[in-house]
């Protein structure tokens, strides 16, 4: 078998390895039954269902019916701003709390796009604090600090 689309081929084996890794490391977490789940049984059978998509978008690359796709060189900036943008969020996320953290987040890696426009970037940061204030804050009541405490003080 020849690989037709390395692009499948590679995200395929990284699939793989990423859900082989997490259920692993959920073994050693107690597992429970399906009636009663344990910490570990939801990571452990995500992790393999991510492996199994994995192994399955692997074996597509290889298939003659796969369009023939290279994989582009990596353009090193881009991937520096948006890793530079997530290491930056988890370092002011105790300071600026969680809304200003997004908005540095969103700011930062929307400086590794060649297509950057200040419009569209304050309205992903705004669409991106609604969506996270709500699924984390009402819905899974995590305490994160939402804004900074010199703004609460």
């Amino acid at each position: 078998m020849q690989i037709k689309s390395h692009k499948d081929f590679a995200s395929g084996l990284m699939f793989v390895g990423v859900g082989a890794i997490f259920s692993y490391i959920a073994t050693t977490y107690n597992m429970g039954t399906a009636a009663k789940m344990g910490p570990g049984f939801f990571p452990f059978w995500l992790g393999l269902l991510l492996s199994v998509l994995g192994a399955i978008i692997t074996m597509s690359a290889m298939s003659a019916k796969t369009a023939e796709d290279k994989i582009e060189q990596w353009h090193w900036p881009s991937v520096l701003w948006v890793t530079g943008s997530v290491v930056i969020f988890g370092i002011v996320l105790a300071y600026l709390g969680l809304m200003l953290s997004i908005l540095v987040l969103v700011f930062i890696s929307a400086m590794a796009s060649h297509e950057f426009h200040w419009k569209g970037t304050i309205v992903n940061g705004v669409i991106l604090n609604v969506i996270a204030y709500i699924a984390f804050v009402w819905g899974l009541k995590l305490q994160f600090q939402v804004w900074p405490s010199f703004f609460t003080a």
